[in-house]
């Protein structure tokens, strides 16, 4: 899988998956390792339910992602708000 989200955000493809239960297709901004140890994904949410209605960025654990695809779709520009360098992880593997 992270081989997957690490081929998405180097080819800046959008992807697809199920997250809490809802489906979801985001952009996929960075890939690592959370403060807290775990493998994480951090997206840009373009379609799909939310948990918390009005949330476009997510922290996703990996372990707990499934029904992972490529959709295709190419982004060229970086996400509203995006930064590099996530706060959020204590180790990046890929970044936009």
């Amino acid at each position: 899988m992270l081989n997957t989200i690490t081929q998405a955000i180097n080819n800046r493809e959008e992807i697809s998956f199920t997250y809490s239960g809802l489906e979801r297709v985001a952009q996929p901004c960075a890939v690592g390792v959370s403060t807290a140890g775990n493998n994480v994904l951090r997206c840009f949410q373009t379609q799909g339910r939310h948990v918390t209605p009005g949330h476009e960025w997510d922290l996703c654990t990996i372990s707990k992602i499934s029904n992972l695809k490529l959709t295709g779709v190419i982004f060229n520009s970086n996400p509203r708000g995006y930064k590099p360098g996530d706060k959020g992880m204590q180790r990046i593997h890929a970044q936009l």
